[in-house]
């Protein structure tokens, strides 16, 4: 040492308190959990518990400092895009941990979820006007939008009136023109819906599984959301083709067993003199 290094402080000349060790300086990208926060608009408590939970990585301990990384930034927006898709805590650790093992690319994953997520069938929810509502209905007839209301097939929102499924609520329209009533649609409605979501549920297992198993080939390129949507009209045009060859089975069926004989007859309207 110089004589001016021991004219110093035993801290200052060697970054060593007597007793304690003193906080080297940090790199100029590293950051403290309360300045991590600031940047990801993620409280210190929850970066706290993701840690705890093994989905962000240990921080870099310098004496008695956590220190966190630009690296640590990307995984917590990461974490919460994850969760705007309705993934859970353990799901997300699972994932994280396939993605660190270099088992799954993030880019391909978050495109596959992408077109999971992308809807079937061109029918979102929609607010409509009570004039937009009648000009559905074609020749609208009175009392139609008390009977909508009550049978919970459009809610009102304000001055405008939500309607979950206009393509359905058309085609319940439709069969009420044809001498089909509302209840008697929408009960219909229920039915398919209980029957093929068991059908959805059932036939997504079987694809996850067999492509896990390898029945499935994967795409050359690896682009499994391409593949899906691709896939997507195929299996409509399936259910179409298999409903539609029940239907047959089950009206022939109805036929042979006399059951189509017995339904009513048309009341002939009295003419009017």
């Amino acid at each position: 040492m110089t004589s001016a290094e021991l004219a110093l402080p035993f801290s200052a000349a060697t970054g060593v308190a007597s007793g304690d060790m003193a906080e080297p300086t940090p790199d100029a990208d590293l950051l403290t959990i309360d300045e991590l926060s600031a940047l990801s608009r993620v409280p210190s408590r929850t970066i706290r518990f993701y840690q705890s939970k093994g989905v962000l990585p240990a921080p870099e301990k310098r004496g008695r400092v956590a220190y966190y990384r630009a690296e640590h930034q990307e995984r917590l927006e990461l974490i919460a895009k994850l969760q705007d898709r309705g993934l859970r805590i353990d799901a997300i650790r699972a994932l994280l941990a396939r993605i660190d093992r270099g088992e799954v690319d993030v880019g391909e994953w978050l495109g596959l979820e992408a077109q999971l997520s992308a809807s079937w069938v061109n029918d979102q929810p929609r607010t409509m006007t009570e004039s937009e509502l009648l000009a559905l209905a074609g020749r609208p007839r009175a009392g139609l939008l008390a009977d909508l209301l009550r049978l919970e097939a459009v809610k009102r929102q304000g001055d405008v009136l939500l309607v979950r499924s206009p393509g359905l609520l058309s085609i319940a329209l439709k069969l009420e023109a044809m001498g089909v009533d509302l209840q008697a649609s929408l009960a219909g409605e229920a039915i398919l819906r209980k029957h093929l979501a068991r059908v959805a549920k059932e036939l997504a297992e079987l694809f996850f599984d067999q492509a896990q198993r390898g029945a499935v080939e994967p795409p050359s390129d690896g682009d499994w959301p391409r593949l899906l949507e691709e896939l997507r009209p195929t299996g409509i045009e399936a259910v179409r083709l298999v409903f539609g060859q029940e239907m047959e089975r089950v009206l022939r069926r109805a036929l042979e067993s006399g059951k189509l004989a017995k339904l009513p007859a048309r009341k002939r309207r009295r003419d009017r003199r």
